[in-house]
């Protein structure tokens, strides 16, 4: 079992519901300040994003900071040099695109993530059947490959995802680019599916935009992500101290 599964597995017999932060690595010049912050206000685990030109599952909001951080220079080297800088208080995340690691080599970019303290990859583009090469090297380096289900998964595939995912799985709330949205969508059907063939971790993502939101999808879930709404708020300037307390919102709103 992957180190990111032992420490969700750890939490959630804590009783504990996990918070996931999404942050876009280089959107702005601070943007390690706002990881650390949001591990203040109480994040269990944070996903860095890696800009790519062309995402296939972002909305307006999270395209708009990948733009940004491709235009400052960003890649996935800068980023990992930054993150070996320092160290944070919980897991670390990747999500990219597959075309990203093919271009840096898969198994340098499982290393290199690694190295940097990166427990965890998210790849919306790559599908099972054609992860091998890609959950091989991450074998190697103790990085878990998180998958994602969604509304539209049929119980067969639902069965194989959830016992290839590891860490966590990623629960789509509704079949939408990420963005604000109304409701829970379809998030405890999603939740259920996956419980009824596997037990592991598995969070809310998409569309969770609101402490309420986040409250309702915790409650059929063990913990929720938090993306487009974290990353507009810095991009229209919040600092750190606001993102602190912005996942301080989230944080009582799913511990009540």
């Amino acid at each position: 079992m992957k180190s990111l599964e032992v420490t969700l597995r750890d939490l959630r017999e804590q009783g504990r519901k996990a918070l996931v932060p999404y942050f876009m690595a280089g959107a702005t010049p601070d943007w390690t300040r706002h990881v650390e912050a949001a591990l203040v206000g109480g994040a269990d685990a944070v996903e860095i994003g890696i800009p790519f030109s062309d995402p296939m599952m972002d909305g307006v909001v999270i395209q708009e900071a990948a733009l940004r951080a491709l235009e400052a220079g960003t890649t996935l080297e800068t980023i990992c040099a930054q993150l070996s800088q320092q160290r944070f208080s919980a897991p670390l995340i990747a999500m990219t695109y597959y075309n990203i690691f093919l271009h840096f080599g898969l198994e340098r970019s499982a290393g290199r993530l690694a190295e940097c303290g990166v427990q965890g990859a998210i790849v919306p583009d790559l599908t099972l059947e054609e992860s091998e090469e890609w959950r091989r090297y991450c074998d190697l380096h103790d990085i878990a490959t998180i998958f994602l289900v969604a509304p539209s998964t049929t119980p067969e595939r639902f069965a194989r995802l959830a016992a290839a995912t590891q860490g966590f799985c990623y629960a789509s709330a509704r079949m939408a680019v990420t963005g604000k949205a109304q409701g829970g969508g379809d998030a405890a059907r999603v939740v259920e599916a996956v419980r009824a063939t596997s037990d592991v971790p598995t969070y809310v993502g998409i569309g969770i935009t609101t402490p309420d939101q986040a409250r309702e999808a915790a409650l059929d879930s063990d913990g929720v992500i938090i993306g487009s709404a974290l990353v507009q708020t810095i991009l229209e300037g919040a600092s750190p101290e606001q993102t602190e307390q912005f996942i301080r919102s989230f944080r009582r709103a799913i511990d009540e």
